[in-house]
């Protein structure tokens, strides 16, 4: 059973991947210093797997710490590196918080990794690192432009500083390039959970139709799209969590042709956020309160994945619909409510 630790394994993203490890035969630790995200996260993996989950609450910024980490378990054979701030608007505001967190947490990670001989990594990146592209969808070869926000600066800058890194790396690498996650786990015990204002789509529709904010605000409809909203790539986070699982997999059987590889982690279709609103009112069978609004800072046009290389190499596919994400995200916000989960307890 390899061991692999998975970095910010209490976020929305982090601890659903650990229940797909998990449930593919691999032990996990979480390092998650909690200060945007939920530790009752790892109670819910222990409810739908069965497995508990060894938490250490220490700040990755930190290096003597998370040497420490690596010290105790020195049979690590592969790292998941979450951990990062990534609302753009925030960044925007505070881009040093940004520059500083999202950095030093990977440098220090990386340091530890190298120290320690850890064999595999793989790295959750985002699709703002291709910018505003010139043309949808994008592959793992299109141009990287300027970033729209200093978030998406920080993932431009973590691609390079891993990919230099691996060039005299013993352990191989992937970046992940997410594109926009979305949705709860099937059991409802586990999904999105922002800590103040929701940065996200789909938990701002959501809280909306339970309540906890008065009307959604859609930034912007005078964009050259379909409607005039933005156009996203939503893919379900269980979706998403699996991929990581497929592309350890890859690396522990040495199917990988460079020392840092690229996928993309997306559908392969762009919804438009008045789509995404449709589609969460025929899921849910209620009407949205929302209202337009100004434009977005650091909000890119429209992007959406060609994921025929996680598909074709990974062997990677999505199984849940735009419906089935909404679903369950809403399933997941009315348990909340009603106070039966352990988030809710």
């Amino acid at each position: 059973m390899s061991k692999i630790v998975v970095t910010g394994g209490c976020g929305y993203i982090g601890s659903h991947t650990i229940i797909d490890l998990i449930e593919n035969g691999y032990e996990v630790i979480c390092i998650d210093n909690n200060s945007r995200s939920h530790a009752a996260a790892l109670q819910a993996v222990t409810e739908i797997t069965g497995k508990s989950v060894k938490h250490y609450k220490i700040d990755l910024c930190n290096y003597d710490d998370t040497y420490a980490v690596f010290e105790e378990h020195p049979d690590i054979s592969g790292a998941i590196h979450f951990a990062a701030y990534k609302a753009v608007g925030e960044s925007v505001e505070n881009p040093l918080l940004y520059f500083d967190n999202n950095l030093q947490s990977l440098v220090n990670l990386l340091k530890c990794i190298d120290e320690f001989g850890v064999s595999h990594f793989v790295f959750s990146s985002s699709c703002t690192v291709y910018g505003n592209p010139d043309q949808i969808p994008v592959t793992e070869a299109t141009p990287i432009k300027r970033a729209e926000s200093p978030y998406g600066s920080t993932k431009q800058i973590s691609e390079q500083i891993i990919q230099d890194y691996a060039r005299n790396s013993a352990a191989t690498h992937i970046l992940l390039r997410y594109f926009n996650p979305a949705g709860a786990h099937p059991s409802a015990l586990l999904g999105e959970l922002p800590l103040g204002k929701p940065q996200n789509l789909v938990p701002a529709i959501t809280q909306t139709a339970i309540g906890k904010i008065d009307k959604l605000l859609v930034h912007g409809t005078d964009y050259p799209t379909r409607d005039g909203s933005c156009i996203r790539d939503y893919i379900h986070v269980c979706d998403l969590a699996h991929a990581h699982t497929l592309a350890l997999r890859y690396l522990e059987e040495e199917k990988n042709k460079e020392a840092c590889e690229v996928f993309n982690l997306g559908t392969g279709t762009g919804n438009t956020v008045l789509e995404a609103i449709s589609a969460f009112e025929q899921a849910s069978g209620l009407p949205l309160r929302y209202e337009i609004g100004p434009r977005r800072p650091g909000d890119v046009i429209a992007i959406y994945a060609n994921n025929d290389r996680a598909r074709s190499v990974l062997g990677w596919q999505t199984r849940y619909t735009l419906n089935d994400i909404m679903s369950t995200a809403w399933t997941w916000e009315q348990k909340l409510r009603d106070k039966k989960t352990v988030f809710g307890a």
